[in-house]
């Protein structure tokens, strides 16, 4: 059971749970990978509500190593997640919600078009409120 305190959050991957958390060891691993920015830059960099690709390979490598995992172990390139692709990004966005400090996960209801269709919110961090 991921414990939100910590900073620790849940993703379901592979048919297994995952506990992500962005450790102080993760957080410099990911300094590294950016080539030497602080911690503060990387939150303003992830704080825009967007993701590269390179940028969610990066966090869930962190945040699985920060969990415990051996995400080495994993072939992250081909891992499917459960929610699809917008589930991983909700759940990093959630991740650095835990890790940065924000609003909890909170999911709006869909904006119901007057024709009565409904149109999909996007799950970055930046654009949920």
């Amino acid at each position: 059971m991921v414990n939100r305190h910590r900073g620790e959050v849940s993703l379901g991957a592979g048919g297994e749970t995952y506990t992500l958390c962005l450790t102080l060891g993760a957080l410099a691993e990911l300094e590294a990978a950016y080539g030497g920015e602080d911690i503060l830059a990387l939150a303003d960099r992830f704080s825009t509500g967007q993701l590269s690709s390179t940028d969610a390979l990066n966090l869930l490598k962190a945040g699985l190593k920060g969990g415990g995992h051996d995400g080495a172990a994993l072939n992250l390139e081909t891992l499917s997640f459960e929610g699809g692709m917008a589930g991983l990004i909700r759940t990093l966005a959630d991740l650095l919600r835990v890790t940065f400090g924000g609003a909890e996960v909170t999911r709006p209801k869909p904006h119901v078009e007057p024709s009565g269709g409904t149109t999909e919110l996007p799950p970055f961090p930046g654009s949920l409120s």
